[in-house]
Formats: C-alpha cells, sequence, structure tokens
C-alpha cells in the first residue's frame, strides 16, 4: 500500500487522481493512499436533496457534485483529506467494516493529540462529544474505494459557516487545534498519519473493528 503526499491541490484535480489510481488497481492490483489539502470547496454526494449546501449562490467558493456518500461538507487549507484507493475484495468485500476502520483509525490517532475521539450510532465520521472533528465519505467502483475522510486541524472552520455540514442542522465543527487549544501544523498530523493507515487499512488488519 503506497502512501503519497499530493501537497495542496484543487478538488477536480485530486479527482481525476483518484480515478486514475483506481483504474490501475482494477487492473494492476495496486493500492495506494492519498493524503493532501485542497484548495477551498465544497463538496456533496449525488443526491437529490442539496439543501445542505443552502444558497448555491452565495457560497464563497466553489462546489462539486460527486460520487461519494453523504451531504455537503467544506475542504479547505488546515484540512487533511485521505483518499484510499483500496480493493475490498481483499478484505471480505465488507463496506461496512471499512467505514469503522476509518472511523477507529482517525480515533487512535487523536489520542496522540490528547484528544478522546468516538463514534455515534447512526452518524458516520468522529466526533469529541457533541462536536464533529472528522467527515466520512466514501466511494465503491466494482469493490475498489475512492474518496475516504478529512481531518480538521486548523483552528479556522468558517469554510463550515455557509452550509449545513453533512446535513446535521445544529452540528459544531471542532479541529485538532481548537481541542488542544494550540495551532497544531498539518505536517505534524500528517507525519503521525502513516502507522493508522497501516495499522487499519492494510491487509493484514482487515478485520479490526476497534482501536488497538
Amino acid at each position: 500500500m503506497k502512501i503519497d503526499w499530493l501537497g495542496r491541490i484543487d478538488y477536480q484535480a485530486a479527482l481525476r487522481i483518484q480515478e486514475e489510481r483506481l483504474e490501475h488497481c482494477l487492473h494492476c492490483g495496486e493500492e495506494s493512499v492519498i493524503l493532501l489539502e485542497h484548495e477551498p470547496v465544497y463538496t456533496i454526494g449525488r443526491l437529490p436533496d442539496k439543501s445542505s449546501l443552502q444558497v448555491v449562490d452565495r457560497l464563497p467558493y466553489p462546489w462539486f457534485e460527486t460520487n461519494r456518500g453523504g451531504q455537503a461538507t467544506y475542504h479547505g487549507p488546515g484540512q487533511l483529506v485521505v483518499y484510499p484507493i483500496l480493493d475490498l475484495r481483499a478484505r471480505g468485500r465488507d463496506l461496512h467494516r471499512y467505514l469503522r476502520n476509518l472511523e477507529y483509525l482517525l480515533i487512535d490517532l487523536l489520542k496522540e493529540f490528547g484528544i478522546q475521539g468516538s463514534r455515534v450510532e447512526g452518524k458516520t465520521g468522529v466526533w469529541v462529544d457533541d462536536r464533529k472533528i472528522a467527515s466520512i465519505g466514501v466511494g465503491v467502483r466494482k469493490w475498489v474505494t475512492m474518496h475516504g475522510f478529512a481531518l480538521n486541524v486548523t483552528s479556522d472552520l468558517s469554510g463550515f459557516l455557509n452550509i449545513v455540514p453533512c446535513g446535521l442542522c445544529g452540528v459544531k465543527m471542532t479541529s485538532v487545534s481548537l481541542e488542544s487549544a494550540n495551532e497544531v501544523p498539518l505536517e505534524t498530523v500528517r507525519e503521525r498519519m502513516a502507522p493508522y493507515l497501516h495499522r487499519y487499512l492494510g491487509l493484514d488488519d482487515s478485520s479490526v473493528l476497534s482501536p488497538k
């Protein structure tokens, strides 16, 4: 499983890279995980109800409908975005297990920063009490994954103010920096991510369903 850091990149360029790697994984079996930051953007799954974007003409940044699950979210600088391109055929073809492992990966990582994350039944993502710190939205094609999760690192979460994040009215967004009461560099979080990717997403640990 190759792990690549792409730096800051616009959403459409990242989507093209994901598509290319998904096709490569289907044909050659090579898995990879892409880590990056996005230029400011809003995304939403292909759903009839787009109300979580609120008034699209007033959004300060572009928005895209994309082939992941879920309602509207914001991506921007200071948020670590992770896109695993993995073959679930080698992991029991179990999408539920995959989603739970993404959550537990993040919960385990947050402990390094003294943050007690948790999952909430029926609400995909990771929370700190009633505050959402990470969003998850995945797509699957022929059992190969794309999209993934976004972990808020910076204390500036103003990009979320123009939407209803994840379609959850009244939801409070938080970040590693806000919960730490200290501005944590994104690079610090990124540098600690790899062991958790291998632990929870590697083939040897495909059965994991709780933090180690």
